[in-house]
């Protein structure tokens, strides 16, 4: 599996809730590790006991070493691809009633990535499935462009509307969208997206590829945790695609990987969806 974009470093705090503004609030506790959507798609992938490898950028400061050590002990196989940058920094506050977090990140809009679709054609080559996150715009497109040349299906995880998707949706076979991702399913298909799926949170995930609008709800979990629940998702449909499991299976597959990590802290989210693999 060949994951591309986004690696950041998230300082996670737990707290009963959200502080007003000027207030201040204790946390109940602290959790710095790897994260971003690319990121945290490999480690599921990892986790789920396939071969990951992320295409991104760490930097070589004290944090991009913290996240290059962190994805290695995770089992991601990570090349650094813009080594003079710095790391995006995340700070989340996780609502420890219901899980929720929000989220405040400078992403990596600023990251120089002159990226050519012959420096990528070996990683390409080695994949079976291609999971886009959208962020580092050269990159992605270079990813994408050589995926389809190799006839490798490029799944794209589709949070926020980014510039290099004008370029970038008619070289995707599958849009992952969030329910906040503003583009309908008739725009994506118009722009080539033969298949279109939707999370919505505990509501039901739908999908379209054939005209009609289909759904597959999600497990009833107690929610600790929220943060990078969607990129865990994105990261097991993606490892469901690669086996050929028909979209219905992929997508249910998919949902019980994600309740696995809103279950769980981002202190042991990891080691637990590890060892939920194992017991199946």
């Amino acid at each position: 599996m060949l994951c591309v974009g986004l690696t950041t470093v998230d300082v996670s705090q737990r707290v009963a809730e959200f502080p007003a503004p000027g207030e201040k609030v204790q946390s109940t506790g602290v959790h710095m590790a790897p994260g971003g959507p690319a990121a945290n798609a490999a480690t599921a992938v990892a986790a789920l006991g396939h071969r990951a490898v992320l295409l991104t950028a760490l930097g070589r400061d004290a944090f991009g070493s913290f996240a290059a050590a962190g994805l290695a002990g995770r089992g991601v196989e990570f090349h650094d691809l813009a080594p003079e940058s710095r790391i995006s920094l995340s700070m989340v506050a996780v609502r420890e009633r219901d899980g929720e977090r929000t989220v405040i990140s400078r992403n990596a809009a600023e990251v120089a990535l002159p990226t050519t679709v012959d420096a990528v054609t070996p990683f390409v080559f080695q994949a079976d499935v291609v999971l886009l996150d959208g962020h580092l715009g050269p990159l992605a497109l270079a990813v994408a462009t050589a995926a389809k040349d190799a006839g490798l299906q490029v799944v794209l995880d589709a949070g926020s509307w980014k510039p290099v998707l004008e370029d970038l949706l008619p070289l995707v076979d599958v849009a992952a969208c969030s329910s906040a991702f503003g583009p309908t399913e008739d725009e994506l298909h118009a722009r080539g997206v033969p298949l279109v799926i939707r999370t919505n949170g505990a509501n039901p995930v739908t999908w379209s590829s054939d005209g009609g609008l289909h759904e597959r709800p999600v497990p009833v979990v107690q929610v600790r945790d929220t943060n990078g629940a969607g990129d865990v998702w994105h990261g097991a449909l993606a490892v469901a695609l690669a086996r050929h499991d028909p979209v219905a299976d992929a997508i249910g597959w998919a949902n019980a990987v994600a309740a696995v990590r809103v279950r769980n802290t981002a202190q042991d989210w990891v080691e637990e969806l590890a060892r939920w693999q194992d017991s199946r």
